[in-house]
């Protein structure tokens, strides 16, 4: 029955989704004995289907179909064909309803990005990425870094799912500071508390929020939201009284004043950036002002280790979302 498993891969690859999505959603159980069996390449396709976004039942016929084809809402839309939406939106979903599954819910109306900041404050210094993602679990909102894509390519930023009246946020490529991708979550955390949803499953930005300026409201009101809630203003007005710097004196400037600010000295370095145009020297004062280049995804997906209810999934299921969570990296 080797040629039934190939033939089955073969049709996955064929529909657009990557091999390393097929491998971590295989599951632990199929051994020789279950390709063997009629049901057991039954409970496989549906087992794959659940973990993918898949229709089931054309599965059984070597036919893709993705259960949530052309409903969510795509921001920075590029040439992504159709079918690449479909498997992102549908991995995203199952991969989100699968973390609400484990994640108490909380029953909390949409807060404001001010009442969430001064919230955040009462314990922190400044609203940093550790103190972000705490909230959100707080919130009920899960949020995890995808370390298998459904794509080849990864080809999405971040990405918010709802699910009965829920959210879970997905965040997509990583960074080695933590600054840029707080702006991301904020960001996405502003799609959800706004409403932008508006009924769709899942809301994908493509590209990086922080970069993208293509018109969109609904990008420039989760760009508000995230402001306020990292520096306490919608439009921050961060100055320098240096006409010229570079990468070494912007660092000692912003870890100088960033708890006047209360605005963690990685944001306050974009902030400036923002102003200025100035990218590249930004960019490169975040190596003087962090002690060290660490993964994000460490920290997100360590944080998400522990508040997962683990037990709430099943040891397969569980397994599934480690190995997403995961990737090639022990």
């Amino acid at each position: 029955m080797a040629d039934d498993k190939k033939s089955l891969i073969d049709s996955l690859r064929k529909a657009g989704l990557s091999a390393a999505a097929i491998t971590a959603a295989w599951p632990s159980w199929w051994t020789e004995e279950a390709e063997e069996s009629p049901s057991g390449r039954a409970e496989l396709r549906f087992a794959l289907a659940r973990r993918l976004g898949l229709e089931p039942r054309p599965l059984l016929g070597e036919r893709v179909e993705f259960v949530w084809n052309d409903e969510a809402k795509f921001k920075h839309l590029n040439a992504q064909d159709e079918a690449q939406r479909a498997a992102l939106t549908s991995f995203g979903m199952s991969i989100g309803r699968l973390l609400l599954r484990a994640t108490p819910a909380q029953v909390t109306a949409a807060a404001p990005a001010d009442i969430l900041r001064e919230a955040i404050l009462v314990g922190n210094a400044y609203v940093d990425l550790n103190s972000l993602v705490a909230t959100c679990w707080t919130l009920g909102i899960p949020v995890i870094y995808l370390r298998v894509f459904p794509l080849d390519t990864k080809s999405m930023h971040a990405m918010v799912v709802r699910s009965d009246g829920r959210f879970a946020i997905l965040l997509g490529r990583d960074a080695t500071y933590p600054a840029p991708v707080a702006f991301t979550l904020a960001h996405e955390l502003g799609h959800a508390m706004l409403g932008h949803l508006d009924g769709a499953p899942a809301l994908i930005d493509l590209e990086d929020p922080a970069l993208a300026h293509d018109g969109d409201d609904q990008e420039d009101e989760a760009d508000r939201f995230a402001l306020t809630l990292l520096t306490g203003s919608p439009d921050p007005d961060i100055q320098t009284n240096l006409d010229r710097f570079n990468a070494p004196t912007l660092a000692r400037a912003v870890l100088d004043v960033a708890r006047q600010y209360r605005i963690e000295p990685g944001t306050l370095a974009l902030c400036v950036a923002h102003r200025t145009r100035a990218w590249p020297v930004a960019m490169s004062a975040l190596k003087f002002i962090y002690a060290e280049p660490k993964p994000a995804w460490r920290e997100v997906n360590g944080i998400a280790d522990r508040m997962i209810v683990w037990d709430d999934l099943g040891d397969d299921a569980a397994l599934y979302l480690r190995n997403v969570m995961i990737g090639g990296d022990a």
